[in-house]
């Protein structure tokens, strides 16, 4: 068992390390920060001065070990974009804003989710099911921006109902929220409805119901129990993934989160904070993935010889 946990802390060690790859050097593909800063009027010396101030004027190589080795003792570099501020207290000061619509979009995708999927088993072949299906189609179809766009557009301009953008009350995380978690709502109820299918007909289900136990029991108890293996297994994952996927959302409803300041620091040509928002994102994923496939091994023996 440890020799397969530590073979996949190395397999994530060396997916974080071809990342950092990557995203230090796409992010230099776009063009120095120079470009965006320099004044209209900016002589050819003063170009070198703040290509220097930066440390853009290096050999990529250089650069890169350089920003390896920043990186080693907690130093994720300086903000082009907003001056006096460096990447990691940005990033600390954005986060819980996308905590907190991670969190109710995903307690909208298990509220919603979990009841249509078990219905929608319960109900095979009928209107219900046939609803249900159509909302899971919707909600992995739907472009997110879009979505948003429509949401703000009936509730907010012509009803009045909600406000269109920004951090605030109850009132403001509503629309995001459901914009966001719309997705892992269709997610969710396929993994649900698929699971009960296969659990609705067994033979302990069977005994439950000829010893009398109500239907309603038997469905959400004994049934929906052994069904939600497959479901917990991939929240595994899919905090990670409405956590990262909140770029469009946030910048929609210009939500002060992660996403939103990822996309002004690309925008900018901030090569920290995209460095830093983008390996925060990439670590979130790949720790989930690794304790994902750590439950797996401890649940089923044989995986750990795969």
């Amino acid at each position: 068992m440890q020799r397969f946990i530590l073979k996949r802390v190395l397999h994530s060690l060396i997916a974080l390390w071809v990342v950092s790859i990557l995203v230090f050097a796409l992010t230099r593909a776009s063009g120095s920060p120079a470009d965006a800063m320099e004044p209209y009027e900016c002589s050819k010396e003063c170009r070198q001065e703040l290509e220097e101030y930066w440390g853009v004027n290096e050999p990529i190589l250089e650069q890169y070990f350089d920003y390896m080795g920043k990186l080693f003792v907690g130093d994720f570099g300086d903000s082009i974009k907003w001056r006096g501020h460096s990447a990691a207290t940005l990033i600390v000061d954005r986060i819980p804003a996308s905590l907190k619509l991670a969190g109710v979009a995903l307690l909208i995708s298990v509220v919603v989710g979990v009841p249509i999927g078990v219905l929608s088993a319960v109900k095979k072949d009928t209107i219900l099911d046939f609803s249900g299906k159509i909302i899971a189609l919707l909600g992995q179809s739907l472009p997110t921006f879009w979505l948003g766009i429509i949401l703000i557009m009936f509730f907010s301009v012509r009803l009045g109902w909600l406000p269109t953008s920004g951090e605030g009350g109850v009132n403001h995380i509503i629309l995001p929220a459901i914009t966001l978690g719309l997705y892992q709502v269709a997610a969710i109820m396929r993994l649900v409805r698929s699971s009960m299918l296969e659990v609705i007909d067994s033979e302990y289900v069977k005994l439950a119901r000829i010893k009398g136990i109500s239907e309603r029991r038997v469905i959400w108890k004994h049934c929906l129990r052994n069904a939600a293996i497959t479901p917990l297994t991939y929240f595994g994952v899919i905090g990670a993934a409405v956590l990262t996927g909140s770029v469009v959302t946030e910048t929609v409803f210009a939500w002060p989160g992660l996403g939103l300041l990822a996309l002004d620091a690309v925008l900018s040509r901030d090569y920290a904070v995209v460095q830093t928002v983008i390996l925060l994102f990439a670590t979130m994923y790949v720790t989930s993935n690794l304790l994902v496939d750590i439950l797996y091994a401890y649940l089923d023996p044989r995986i750990r010889y795969t």
